[in-house]
């Protein structure tokens, strides 16, 4: 894999990271400097260094922020100008790492319920990406104050959750101007999707939380909703 194709800063972060999470050690002028006083060669090294560590630095490739539903968010996001953000479900980082490269003023809070994933992001912010704070929690059962971020988004999470109807009250409880969704649009053979959720459907359940001012679009395969909250309702 060529180093350009990465997010270089954030797979560097993540190198920093998982070395003083391992014990492992970092010449100074790699472990020390901030983030983004890192030279080309610097980053160079840490990414070599990561690859004889067994870091997965392929999570970092660029290219995510060209599928069509990310693409999407992103450009509400720039239109909108968040000043912080809750990520419910960051998974891979298919979104959330576009959106730290694009976004790189706006702290981020990832949610996530399996700990290798909060490790993972853990590691980014441990490396200098002090912005991003990771949390191992349920949605359902958000430990946020009400309204403590601008903007609150759900991709390819809601279709995984038992109890929808929470989630989404949650979701609404914390922000304080939009929550973005995206959801597949059709059935499929994923068994770990066990709902379908239709533009009527995800109506009542942003309803039933309070939320009128719904604007709906879609990709190929995906439903996008971006619900008004608060000021912004």
């Amino acid at each position: 894999m060529q180093y350009t194709e990465l997010y270089r800063p954030l797979a560097a972060a993540a190198v920093r990271g998982h070395a003083a999470r391992q014990g492992l050690q970092l010449p100074p002028a790699l472990g020390e400097k901030p983030l983004q006083a890192l030279t080309e060669q610097d980053l160079a090294a840490l990414l070599d260094l990561g690859n004889a560590w067994g870091v997965k630095l392929y999570r970092f490739k660029r290219g995510h922020e060209s599928l069509p539903r990310v693409r999407q968010i992103l450009g509400f996001l720039r239109s909108v100008q968040p000043e912080s953000l809750l990520d419910v479900g960051s998974g891979r980082g298919v979104f959330l790492f576009p959106f730290l490269d694009g976004f790189p003023g706006v702290p981020v809070t990832s949610l996530d319920l399996l700990d290798h994933r909060v490790d993972f992001l853990e590691d980014i912010r441990r490396g200098g990406v002090d912005r991003l704070t990771a949390l191992r929690a349920d949605i359902c059962a958000c430990p946020l104050p009400e309204k403590s971020a601008d903007v609150v988004t759900m991709l390819e999470v809601l279709e995984h959750i038992p109890d929808v109807q929470a989630a989404v009250t949650a979701a609404v409880r914390v922000a304080r101007r939009y929550v973005a969704v995206t959801v597949p649009s059709k059935a499929d053979d994923n068994p770990e999707h066990i709902h379908l959720l239709t533009k009527q459907v995800l109506t009542e359940l942003f309803q039933n939380a309070g939320c009128e001012r719904l604007h709906f679009s879609g990709v190929p395969g995906h439903l996008i909703l971006t619900a008004a909250v608060g000021e912004e309702a």
